[in-house]
């Protein structure tokens, strides 16, 4: 980021990198992580509105007065808000009632129209993810309209190479191991070749709801930690550059995101909660001496009128 911005969304980036002190155990390795949170919406996934609505504009796919559309379970859809308020475009999100009520208040705030899809009692579900999918693909055939489709959209992961590198250099190159969650793919894809790039040997962990562990070869289920574990294998899923994929229960992560706001200072999501569960285990194997990098996702206040901050 330089001095002398014109827009907003040239603030998104260069966030902090943090050390977890009081959680980690000893004889484990450190952890560390890039407090994403810390980006103009509160969330990682600034960077991939920002790269979609750039290329998409450079394409010729859009242009002044155009309506982008998307599903989202929210995160998504708050930040291609933001940036399309920024920019003087609409956005249509396509959401459902699964999903977090502050995420839809945020949405309408940088002024998102919303269309819902009604889920079995607020579970996140394959079903529910493929029907928004097609929901929002029928918007998208309107005049003036185009569709991000953030699955299938492989401009996404270029939002995520300036992560990566951030994370080598206020690292000071030292990364032994990324750990990530998975849904669209695009983040773990996008700072995973960024690290490689400068180390090689750097090994990636990917993370995904035991409840619905379709990455690792079991069947689809439902859970609740919003934003990851689509129900299903993402369709630009690149397996060959993940060492290794990991589980965390619902019930884990959430315990693991109040525990990280009590003992760390770090208010954030329940996919962070997976996060950090899944890093606690990897810095457990690798031992002292190495160097185990995360993700802050998102900003717990997200989800104060969720079962994860409601039950405290």
């Amino acid at each position: 980021m330089t001095s002398g911005n014109t827009n907003i969304k040239d603030a998104i980036g260069c966030t902090p990198m943090i050390e977890l002190k009081n959680i980690v155990p000893p004889n484990s390795a450190r952890i560390i992580a890039k407090l994403e949170s810390a980006n103009p919406t509160g969330s990682m996934k600034d960077r991939m509105a920002k790269a979609v609505i750039e290329e998409a504009e450079r394409k010729g796919f859009i242009k002044k007065g155009s309506t982008i559309v998307e599903y989202t379970a929210g995160t998504t859809g708050i930040s291609l808000a933001f940036v399309c308020a920024s920019l003087g475009y609409n956005f249509h999100a396509v959401f459902s009632d699964a999903f977090s009520n502050e995420k839809r208040i945020t949405m309408k705030a940088f002024g998102a129209t919303i269309t819902d899809v009604l889920s079995d009692n607020k579970k996140i579900t394959e079903r529910l993810i493929k029907e928004m999918i097609d929901t929002s693909r029928k918007f998208s055939e309107q005049e003036n309209h185009w569709w991000a489709d953030q699955l299938n959209n492989r401009d996404a992961e270029k939002g995520y190479y300036s992560l990566g590198d951030e994370i080598w250099e206020q690292s000071k190159g030292s990364v032994d191991a990324f750990v990530h969650t998975v849904s669209t793919a695009h983040s773990i894809h996008g700072v995973t070749k960024a690290l490689l790039k400068h180390n090689d040997k750097i090994q990636t962990f990917a993370v995904e709801p035991d409840e619905s562990a379709v990455l690792s070869g079991r069947p689809s289920g439902s859970h609740k930690i919003e934003g990851i574990g689509i129900g299903f294998i993402p369709p630009l899923w690149q397996p060959e550059i993940v060492n290794e994929i990991l589980t965390v229960t619902t019930e884990d992560a959430m315990s693991m995101a109040r525990r990280v706001a009590k003992e760390e200072g770090i208010f954030a999501g329940t996919s962070t909660g997976a996060n950090i569960c899944a890093s606690l285990k990897i810095a457990e194997r690798l031992g002292p001496g190495k160097t185990v990098v995360t993700l802050i996702v998102d900003s717990g206040l997200r989800y104060i009128s969720t079962p994860l901050y409601q039950s405290l």
